[in-house]
């Protein structure tokens, strides 16, 4: 578990491997974090390792935006031809 206090954002980020999210101890630990930050005001954001393959995930991501933004493109041009027609 990695902790990180951004005082100037009033937000505390932890970080859980997938052994910390099966751990009863980081758990317990995250409550009290918690009941703090609470106490302090500060926002708690928790990032938790996931179970894919990352380089593989990023990369279906990549293609499908890029993908994406190609489809809005071409959208794009054919509204502006409709609309030049009228």
């Amino acid at each position: 578990m990695e902790i990180n206090k951004h005082e100037d954002l009033g937000l505390v980020d932890i970080w859980l491997s997938r052994e910390d999210q099966a751990s009863q101890e980081v758990q317990e630990r995250l409550r009290e974090v918690y009941r703090r930050c609470g106490e302090e005001k500060y926002t708690v954001a928790v990032f938790c390792s996931g179970q894919l393959d990352l380089v593989e995930e990023t990369s279906a991501l990549l293609r499908y935006n890029r993908r994406r933004s190609a489809e809005r493109a071409v959208w794009r041009e054919k509204s502006r031809k409709r609309q030049a027609s009228r």
